[in-house]
């Protein structure tokens, strides 16, 4: 798909603008960097906000009517810009018609973005365990779908019963979680899908004992993760070894190029020591899957890397 962005890209975003029938709002070339965790990478063409499910399928049948490559980028963690920007559309969906969280009997229902922490937050009010892994990831509902997203030995499908979805033409559909065929660290099917809401399952149990293991899981994580700006673990786990083992047994914590540092405190996080680029995260990423690779194993990158690493080349709206 080729981005056919006008040379004025305030009469494009107006087109876009008049066809919505609620407040959602288009910025023309946004930073995103501020709106990642990782803190780098260069701006968006257009950056949507919908305010509603219709508003959503407007803006992507916007997209597939002029050519434009989409995204949706949620809390911005497990994403990479890369210095140029992106070329197309990115989404963002409305904090106060996407977040909400409902209770039904066992079961949360949660807008796509609804903070996991949130989400993790009410099933303990509500006595509902199970989700207490959800506490730790630094993400919305919406990314966790998407990426399958784990922790403490659990994964974001374990726990959903069915997702509701826009495709790219527009219609609005749900599906049971099972369907999905998501696997480690991956959902393909929502890869050209914009997830909104899911269904996620609990069990009734004590609040306080949902409390002691929400803790129990913050101190196991404020021990073995960085709190200088990251995206998370930045590379799968290869099925011989855990990839923050791998990266310390061959002598790679505290590894720099640039700005960008491999943590001495978990192996598989790079971090952004202050004023880092997204070229020197990928040099430094190319650098530990290359050691990796002379001892005889392929590392996978988890992180979602898009963008362009030139600057934007406007092309006339045909």
């Amino acid at each position: 798909m080729i981005a056919c962005v006008p040379e004025n890209l305030a009469t494009f975003a107006g087109e876009l603008r008049a066809r919505f029938a609620g407040r959602s709002s288009v910025t023309v070339d946004a930073p995103l960097a501020s709106r990642t965790t990782l803190g780098v990478g260069g701006p968006a063409d257009l950056l949507v906000e919908p305010v509603s499910e219709a508003d959503l399928a407007v803006a992507l049948r916007f997209c597939h009517q002029h050519g434009l490559p989409w995204r949706v980028l949620g809390r911005g963690s497990n994403v990479l810009v890369r210095d140029g920007g992106f070329r197309g559309m990115i989404l963002l969906l409305d904090a106060a018609h996407f977040g909400r969280v409902e209770r039904t009997g066992s079961q949360l229902r949660c807008g796509a973005a609804a903070r996991l922490k949130a989400v993790a937050g009410s099933a303990r009010k509500e006595g509902l365990a199970g989700l207490e892994f959800l506490e730790g990831i630094p993400g919305s509902v919406g990314g966790a779908l998407r990426m399958n997203a784990g922790a403490h030995g659990s994964w974001m499908f374990e726990v959903t019963e069915s997702v509701r979805f826009v495709e790219p033409s527009g219609a609005v559909l749900e599906a049971a979680a099972g369907d999905l065929q998501a696997r480690y660290r991956s959902c393909d099917f929502l890869a050209g899908r914009v997830a909104v809401a899911a269904v996620l399952a609990g069990r009734p149990a004590a609040p306080e004992a949902i409390r002691e293991r929400m803790e129990a899981n913050a101190r196991q994580r404020r021990a073995s993760q960085p709190r200088t700006p990251s995206a998370g673990c930045i590379f799968k786990n290869p099925p011989s070894v855990p990839a923050g083992r791998l990266i310390e047994e061959l002598g790679l914590k505290g590894t720099q190029i640039g700005c960008a540092r491999v943590s001495e405190i978990h192996g598989n996080f790079i971090v952004n020591t202050g004023g880092a680029t997204a070229a020197d995260v990928l040099r430094l990423v190319e650098h530990v899957r290359t050691r990796a690779g002379g001892a005889g194993i392929t590392l996978e990158t988890e992180v979602e890397i898009i963008g362009e690493d030139s600057p934007p080349t406007r092309m006339r709206h045909a």
